[in-house]
């Protein structure tokens, strides 16, 4: 296909507003995009079974890219990619982390435990500090071929200087990613695993030929696939540091950022007709 666009897009904070949907607007952009022939694809820190929980995910046709670039599935939802993180990496981070006294996540291919990121969003300290005393993490190690995708070191907001502390006992020991989705945490995968070498890796898989990538972010996870971009966009709400790494700053995402930036800012889709819609 000659001119294809690939346009990667990140989820929280990003195409989904604050209540963590995507608006009906958002999703008009997005049908409209892959009428166009562009390649449209998820780029996310979550799980897939957090992504698949999207109502308007799950009536779109589109490749998913879950925990950073971890997992790669194809618009038919065919696993295409996974990379691990070893057991034995992973105990001696779990052991960083513990000393540490942070809360942790740690992804797998049974799921996340003690759960994954989204369905925390709001829960008060107490609750979370609950959760992550009470659970057993010893049981996680005992599962048939195990494979471990991803550790978050989370901390309450109010306790933010932490992820310093967590980032500089990290820095350098392993082969690792790390990243931050959210101010209020660490987000640990594979070297591997990447959100721009997960653009880089598909193309090849594919045997594409991506005339320009698009990125859109607005957290600390996002940078890499900003690296890869030939244009990348953040979001309204973005940290002032993903900003500064951004060519383009659009709306946040709960003013249909994504949908603006696509229309206005880089008339990705500028027909006569759609520019009156948008004036009205």
């Amino acid at each position: 296909m000659t001119n294809m666009k690939c346009i990667s897009i990140d989820l929280d904070g990003t195409l989904l507003n604050s209540q963590h949907e995507i608006s009906v607007e958002n999703v008009k952009a997005l049908n409209e995009l892959k009428d166009s022939g562009h390649c449209l694809i998820l780029n996310t820190g979550r799980a897939y079974a957090d992504v698949i929980k999207l109502k308007a995910v799950q009536n779109m046709e589109i490749p998913i890219f879950c925990i950073n670039g971890s997992v790669l599935y194809s618009e038919t939802r065919e696993m295409l990619y996974e990379a691990t993180l070893t057991v034995s990496t992973y105990k001696s981070i779990f052991a960083i982390l513990k000393e540490l006294g942070v809360g942790i996540l740690v992804y797998t291919n049974y799921g996340g435990f003690p759960s994954t990121l989204p369905p925390l969003h709001g829960k008060s300290k107490q609750e979370l500090d609950t959760l992550f005393q009470e659970f057993n993490y010893d049981e996680i190690l005992e599962k048939d071929n195990l494979k471990i995708y991803k550790l978050i070191a989370l901390v309450h907001p109010e306790q933010i200087e932490m992820i310093a502390e967590v980032k500089a006992a990290l820095a350098g020991k392993f082969d690792i990613s790390i990243a931050s989705s959210f101010p209020n945490n660490v987000e640990i995968t594979s070297n591997e695993a990447h959100k721009g070498k997960a653009l880089l890796r598909y193309q090849k898989m594919l045997n594409l030929s991506f005339d320009e990538i698009i990125a859109f972010g607005d957290g600390g996870n996002d940078l890499a696939q900003f690296e890869v971009a030939t244009t990348s966009v953040a979001m309204g709400n973005a940290p002032v540091h993903v900003q500064q790494k951004a060519d383009i700053i659009t709306k946040t995402n709960d003013e249909d950022g994504f949908a603006y930036a696509v229309r206005e800012l880089l008339q990705l889709m500028n027909t006569e007709e759609q520019r009156s819609i948008l004036k009205n």
